[in-house]
C-alpha cells in the first residue's frame, strides 16, 4: 500500500508546482489562508473562491489537473475528470449561449511547503474534491460528484454513464432483499429531491432514515454493500481510503445499514443512503425526469480534517 507520507510528499510537490506556473494576479487568486470559510461549499453551480480553469493557460491547467490527481485515486481521478467533461457535455445538449467548459475552482489554503497544516479545494458544479494535509496525515470529505445528465440522451456522447456502479451495485443489493429485509430497507416509496445533508458544512446523520443494518443481512447481501460501500472510498488515495475501511470495520459492520426510497424501476427517481457510525453515503437520481445524480460520501470522524487540526495544535503548535 502507497503509505500517506509518499502521498503528502506527491500532493505537496504538485501544488507547489501548480502554484509556480502562476503569475502573481493568478497566484493571490489560487490561494488562501487555512481557516475561516474553509469549510464553506457548495455543489451547485456559481462561482467559487479560487482560480477558475477557464481562467488558466494550458500549462496551469494540466498542473492544476495534476493536482487533482493527487487526491485520488486512479479510478477517482478518471472519474473527477469525467465530472468536468460532462459538464460541457450538458451545457452544449441544453444549447447553452457561453458553452465554455473548465467552470471549476481551484484553491490552496496554507503553505505546502512548512510545517503547518494546509488544504486544498477542486470545486465547481458537481465536483467538490477537499484534501487537509497535517502531520502527515490527510483527510478526504466531503468528497461530492455528481452527473447531469446521468445517461447522456443525444449526440455523439449519446449513452454515456459517468456513474454506472453507484447505481448498479445498489440495485444488485436491492434485488437480493426480499420479504422483511426489503421492508425494512425501503424507508420511503417517495425519493427526496436531493442528498438530504445538501452542502452543509457538518453532515447530520439524524436526517437519514435508518434502513435495514448489515449485521441483519445474508453473507451474499452483506458482500454486496460492502462492494458499495468500498467503492465510494476507492475514489480516494489509498491511504484515507484504507484508513476509512479499518475504522468502519473497528466500528462494526455490523452497525452499519443501507436505506432506500423511491422507485426501484430504472428511469424513475430513486435515492439510497449509506450510514454508519463512522460515514455517511447518500446517493439520488431524481431531477431531471431521474437523469441527474448526486453522490456523497461524509466522513464522521475525519470530515474536513477537523481531528487532524484539533491534535496539531493540541501537541503545542500555533495556529
Amino acid at each position: 500500500m502507497t503509505s500517506s507520507a509518499a502521498v503528502v510528499s506527491r500532493m505537496a510537490k504538485a501544488a507547489e508546482t501548480f502554484l509556480a506556473s502562476l503569475d502573481p494576479a493568478g497566484r493571490a487568486a489560487a490561494t488562501g489562508r487555512l481557516g475561516g470559510d474553509y469549510r464553506e461549499w457548495t455543489y451547485l453551480p456559481g462561482p467559487r473562491p479560487g482560480l477558475c480553469l477557464a481562467e488558466m493557460t494550458a500549462d496551469e491547467r494540466a498542473a492544476a489537473l495534476v493536482l487533482l490527481d493527487t487526491g485520488c485515486s486512479a479510478g477517482g481521478a478518471t472519474t473527477a475528470r469525467a465530472v468536468v467533461g460532462l459538464d460541457m457535455i450538458r451545457r452544449q445538449l441544453g444549447a447553452d449561449p457561453d458553452p465554455e467548459d473548465d467552470r471549476y475552482w481551484v484553491r490552496v489554503l496554507g503553505d505546502p511547503t512548512g510545517p503547518d497544516p494546509w488544504a486544498w479545494r477542486v470545486n465547481g458544479h458537481h465536483l467538490a474534491v477537499h484534501l487537509v494535509v497535517a502531520d502527515g496525515s490527510i483527510a478526504v470529505t466531503p468528497s461530492f460528484y455528481g452527473a447531469e445528465p446521468a445517461t447522456v440522451p443525444t449526440g455523439p456522447h449519446r449513452g454515456l454513464r459517468t456513474f454506472p456502479e453507484e447505481e448498479e451495485l445498489a440495485r444488485l443489493l436491492l434485488r437480493d432483499l426480499e420479504g422483511a429485509l426489503r421492508a425494512e430497507a425501503i424507508t420511503s416509496d417517495q425519493a427526496p429531491s436531493d442528498i438530504l445533508t445538501r452542502f452543509d458544512p457538518v453532515a447530520d446523520p439524524t436526517v437519514i432514515d435508518r434502513g435495514l443494518a448489515h449485521g441483519d443481512m445474508t453473507p451474499d447481501q452483506q458482500d454486496a454493500l460492502q462492494r458499495l460501500v468500498r467503492h465510494y472510498l476507492g475514489r480516494a488515495v489509498e491511504p484515507a481510503a484504507e484508513r476509512a475501511w479499518s475504522e468502519m470495520v473497528e466500528a462494526g459492520l455490523d452497525e452499519i445499514r443501507f436505506g432506500w426510497a423511491g422507485s426501484d424501476v430504472r428511469g424513475e427517481g430513486h435515492y439510497y443512503s449509506v450510514l454508519g457510525p463512522t460515514l455517511l453515503i447518500e446517493y439520488d437520481n431524481t431531477q431531471d425526469d431521474a437523469n441527474h445524480i448526486h453522490t456523497v460520501w461524509r466522513d464522521l470522524l475525519h470530515d474536513w480534517g477537523d481531528d487532524l487540526l484539533a491534535g496539531h495544535y493540541a501537541d503545542g503548535h500555533s495556529g
